[in-house]
């Protein structure tokens, strides 16, 4: 598997692999702002679904996950 900042076979990312990281990147914070604005709205009111309300928490903490795993993939390896 790849280590960080390396794309598979160990050669460091392209240009263009890069754009692409940085923009998913973006794209998966503009959906976790979103569902953050969600819940906060949806946690004011207590008698709304609180299964779709935990549905909702459990997305945004994939999205988390998954946002950092792609921002490691922009950090370059530090040789030892």
């Amino acid at each position: 598997m790849a280590g960080k900042g390396e794309a598979l076979g160990n050669q460091p990312l392209t240009d263009e692999e890069r754009m692409q990281i940085e923009s998913r990147i973006a794209a998966l914070e503009i959906e976790h702002q979103d569902l953050n604005d969600v819940i906060a709205r949806l946690s004011e009111h207590p008698t709304q679904d609180q299964l779709q309300l935990r549905r909702f928490k459990k997305r945004k903490l994939i999205l988390k996950d998954s946002i950092s795993r792609l921002k490691i993939l922009l950090v370059p390896d530090i040789p030892a």
